[in-house]
């Protein structure tokens, strides 16, 4: 408070709020509609006090962090464009970057070729995909990249999610901590949650309390889905070395699908 700038962080939720059978190119928009909703309150609130008590009139402004540069041009795109709050924010817009070094900088690797050094695979930004929605990934094991290939070749699209996404939550030592899958994907028939893990660490007891509840979201979305004309939902936790390139997504569902 001392430099006049406030800095009280705020989390704000919908309520009883079900993703199931959206996008995440519409859950996307659906919350940055959301902040924005929000910015234009809060900014005729603080008019209003102001205007009340004789203070100076302060401008709020609305930061939205994005995964990396190429996230930042798109969301740009999307708020600059005319179906977004009727253009009224086409001027409104400015993207920053925290740098220009760096491996987000770098030329993406095509997804297809497994690198020299896997020692530190999340260093690593992979493009050259038909079927992700998002232009370039990172992956945190070679096993993933591997899932990519499978992905990219037989779903219809398929993405790695943010964090926040799907809200989904497990129990673990007494509290409610966030999951985010590894990979989720869309089939003509279904959709898919994935997750590569150690074969090591199957056992292990985040790993199955993040499965139950994984087993369990995707039962209510399938419920929703299905009595909406959607797809219904699955999971899958596979072992990271039963991940081969030329395996089939059904082969992979026919052996690790949980439920």
């Amino acid at each position: 408070m001392a430099d006049g700038f406030v800095k009280e962080p705020a989390v704000v939720t919908r309520k009883n709020f079900n993703p199931a059978g959206m996008s995440a190119e519409e859950i996307e928009r659906l919350k940055l509609e959301d902040g924005v909703r929000l910015h234009e309150s809060v900014k005729v609130e603080v008019e209003t006090y102001a205007r009340e008590t004789g203070n100076p009139i302060v401008k709020p402004f609305l930061l939205v962090i994005a995964r990396d540069i190429t996230h930042a041009k798109q969301l740009v795109q999307l708020i600059q464009s005319d179906g977004f709050f009727e253009g009224r924010y086409q001027t409104k817009v400015i993207q920053v970057d925290s740098s220009k070094t760096g491996a987000a900088e770098e030329p993406p690797l095509d997804f297809h070729r497994s690198p020299t050094d896997k020692s530190n695979m999340a260093k690593y930004l992979f493009g050259d995909f038909n079927r992700c929605l998002y232009p370039v990934q990172k992956f945190q094991s070679d096993s993933e990249r591997k899932l990519a290939v499978i992905l990219d070749r037989e779903a219809e699209k398929w993405f790695r999610p943010a964090k926040g996404q799907f809200q989904l939550f497990y129990c673990w030592n007494s509290d409610h901590l966030e999951y985010q899958p590894d990979f989720v994907t869309e089939t003509t028939d279904c959709i898919y949650m994935l997750e590569p893990k150690a074969r090591n660490e199957m056992n292990d007891a985040d790993v199955q309390a993040k499965k139950d509840a994984a087993v369990q979201w995707c039962r209510h979305a399938t419920h929703h889905a299905v009595s909406h004309d959607g797809k219904p939902w699955k999971y899958l936790l596979i072992p990271h070395d039963a991940i081969a390139e030329n395996m089939t997504l059904p082969g992979l569902a026919g052996r690790f699908l949980i439920g």
